[in-house]
């Protein structure tokens, strides 16, 4: 299986979603921003992210690239 340019910016995409989904760097940080914990912020802020990372990936045409491939549809 041949993989395009867009399937390796999509798999890069989200082996950086996974990868920085902990944020180990903020643990015993006891700062608080806005009266919730930064630790708390950064998992807001990359679920934010994730959702938009998402969407692109859905509505963006490449959802067949690698989700669907090779299933049989019936009906």
């Amino acid at each position: 299986m041949i993989r395009t340019r867009t399937d390796a910016v999509w798999i890069a995409a989200f082996a950086l979603l996974v990868a920085f989904a902990v944020p180990w760097f903020l643990w015993r940080n006891a700062t608080v921003v806005a009266g919730l914990p930064l630790w708390l912020w950064w998992h807001i802020g990359w679920m934010v992210l994730a959702s938009a990372t998402f969407y692109a990936f859905a509505r963006g045409g490449a959802w067949e690239r690698g989700v669907d491939a090779g299933v049989i549809r019936r009906g």
